[in-house]
């Protein structure tokens, strides 16, 4: 249930992933990506979390090394110009992944979401992406494609609910709204409740990839029943609606039958995100009900190795993983603390 890249990237084992990675990533930190402010953390910990979800949907390599030096050369977002020239990064990662990095970094992605969006398939002839004061950008079909895997990944990974405030109906166009007018919105990190917009575009961008050519080599993402589903923005908003609530004890508390309804509703309406199961897997843990226990377990665990990232990002996606794997392994036990300090001991997790 887990890929076997799990582990070696729970350990940081970068040469066991790619030998040539911890080459590369000295040369990414040294400039200093891990003192740079990202959404969810660091500059560093977007990028490692990006190539960490390329690589579980195991993508050729020149395009994990996209998502990994994704937006070194700034991009239409964000200042994060870490390499001025060209040449390091082409003699590094080669001709074809710096030309990957480059054209994702100077094309207005935006734009290419948008388009992507309003076409429903893969483009046969390519995508022209205008820019204001300089030549359109022209993309190959299997460009595309390769943008449309790492813009869904790059999304991902960073988006919770604070950027819903800021980019409220992205990546439609809108209205730029004043800070001085809209100050708690911009008060980072705000809740860090899951978004409640971003997967249901992420799944529409996702469904073009399950037509991918199989003489391209990239294989069909594993997210959204392998780009097959699309998840309805009110199943989204539902699902986190209803998740919240059981996590910020709206529900009545003296029984655990709300919150299990709750989430049982959330996982129903999106059924692509781990941590409902896992909340529903302790429950079924404190019941004693091992067999529903260690389903729920085993399913949030699949899923977080299929995204490689965290849903609710109030904890890091490692951390989810270690939850996962202790309530699975508790479930197949058949053990569970009766008294809560018992809580707060768990940690080992075995085999």
């Amino acid at each position: 249930m887990m890929h076997p890249l799990v582990r070696p990237l729970l350990a940081d084992d970068w040469a066991a992933v790619d030998p040539e990675l911890p080459r590369l990533l000295e040369m990414l930190f040294a400039r200093a990506a891990g003192e740079d402010w990202h959404k969810a953390g660091t500059f560093k910990d977007h990028l490692l979390g990006l190539y960490r979800t390329l690589a579980l949907w195991d993508m050729p390599r020149e395009i994990r090394l996209l998502g990994l030096f994704h937006s070194v050369y700034s991009n239409e977002y964000v200042d994060l110009k870490l390499f001025a020239e060209r040449d390091p990064l082409r003699q590094a990662l080669g001709e074809e992944a710096e030309r990957l990095v480059h054209l994702f970094c100077t094309m207005p992605r935006t734009l290419f979401t948008r388009r992507l969006l309003e076409a429903g398939e893969l483009p046969e002839r390519g995508m022209a992406l205008e820019r204001e004061g300089a030549p359109a950008i022209l993309l190959s079909m299997r460009d595309v494609a390769v943008f449309a895997i790492a813009t869904i990944a790059d999304l991902a990974e960073q988006w919770h609910s604070w950027q819903d405030e800021i980019f409220p109906g992205f990546p439609g166009p809108s209205k730029p709204r004043r800070v001085q007018d809209h100050w708690a919105a911009a008060l980072w990190p705000g809740p860090l409740k899951p978004t409640s917009q971003a997967l249901s575009t992420l799944s529409r961008l996702a469904l073009p990839l399950g037509d991918m050519p199989p003489d391209w080599g990239i294989p069909v993402p594993p997210i959204f029943a392998r780009c097959t589903a699309l998840l309805e923005p009110a199943d989204e908003l539902a699902a986190v609606s209803l998740y919240w609530q059981v996590v910020t004890r709206a529900l009545p508390v003296a029984s655990p039958d709300a919150s299990r309804r709750a989430l049982e509703a959330a996982a129903t309406h999106n059924p692509y995100v781990a941590e409902p199961r896992l909340m529903l897997a302790q429950l079924a843990l404190g019941a004693g009900q091992w067999e529903e226990a260690a389903r729920h377990a085993a399913a949030g665990l699949a899923l977080l190795s299929d995204w490689g990232t965290a849903w609710d990002k109030r904890i890091a996606w490692s951390g989810w993983v270690a939850w996962a794997r202790i309530l699975l392994q508790s479930a197949e036990a058949r053990r569970w603390p009766e008294m809560l300090p018992g809580l707060n001991g768990l940690g080992l997790v075995e085999g």
